[in-house]
């Protein structure tokens, strides 16, 4: 195990198979609460803060992390629209949420990794996210091997790690928009889909889900406390840097309705989901 988290986490977003990912995540996660990995902030490199381009110093430049040959990503009107009432259907579903869970692990990781002049809290809960969203992915692959596929069986999209890579420049960017705004898109349709789940008797997906909408509101305030944290440091208003933010990168993929009172709990201010639902408008 290496005696740095940031030489750690890039081991996680380079590895590959889903296994691999899962495993490695849990044991650098065990070892960083235990205290064996050290954020070194000799590393953290560069007047700006985010570290070198590639140097001994800081974080490569970003690029897609390890990932198995399938599911095969293609565009999302490339992915057909499948109905619940079919076991293959319920099953493409599951594996898209499998897939986003799946995502979510690198985003944890490259929020480690990527981003070297944070608080320790910012660490700690980046790795604590990281370790959540394997164990969510296990348990919706599970799910999805008790009905006869797995993951890789239908295809999916790069969303979310586009955004990731649209924002490696600027920690507050990426606070904002990645866990802000499309992981927060979990807290707004999870309970729309719990009770269609319920309703056609599949109890055990909704549980899964259950789960994952209560420790995604934690997953998303960690967003809102860090963006805010970011915003302090730079003497920025963050509301209207949060408009601004949504609509310089985020406008085409916001989309209503939200589910106020998660997003409220996970941080947002009433000036933020105004701003969500007029531009979702």
């Amino acid at each position: 195990m290496a005696g740095s988290l940031f030489d750690a986490a890039r081991a996680c977003l380079d590895a590959a198979s889903p296994d691999d990912k899962v495993a490695m995540t849990h044991a650098i996660a065990a070892a960083f609460r235990g205290g064996a990995l050290s954020v070194d902030t000799g590393r953290a490199a560069g007047a700006d803060g985010h570290g070198g381009a590639g140097d001994a110093a800081g974080p490569e430049p970003i690029r897609m992390p390890g990932r198995p040959p399938r599911p095969r990503l293609v565009h999302p009107r490339e992915l057909p629209r499948r109905g619940f009432g079919t076991d293959e259907g319920r099953a493409a579903f599951i594996h898209a949420i499998a897939h986003i869970e799946f995502n979510a692990i690198d985003l944890g990781w490259d929020a480690v990794y990527r981003f070297r002049d944070m608080p320790a809290r910012y660490y700690a809960d980046w790795v604590m996210v990281a370790d959540d969203e394997a164990r969510h992915f296990t348990m919706l692959r599970a799910r999805l091997q008790a009905m006869d596929f797995d993951y890789g069986a239908f295809d999916a999209h790069n969303g979310l790690w586009e955004m990731a890579e649209k924002t490696a420049h600027d920690v507050l960017a990426r606070m904002a928009l990645v866990p802000r705004v499309l992981e927060a898109r979990g807290l707004d349709v999870t309970p729309g889909m719990i009770v269609k789940l319920r309703a056609l008797g599949d109890h055990a997906t909704a549980d899964i889900l259950e789960v994952i909408l209560r420790e995604e509101v934690a997953h998303v305030a960690a967003g809102s406390r860090w963006f805010r944290w970011c915003c302090e440091r730079e003497g920025i208003d963050p509301e209207p840097r949060f408009r601004e933010l949504l609509i310089e990168y985020a406008r085409a993929v916001l989309h209503g309705p939200f589910n106020v009172d998660a997003r409220s709990a996970a941080g947002f201010s009433e000036d933020e989901l105004a701003a969500l639902q007029q531009l979702a408008g």
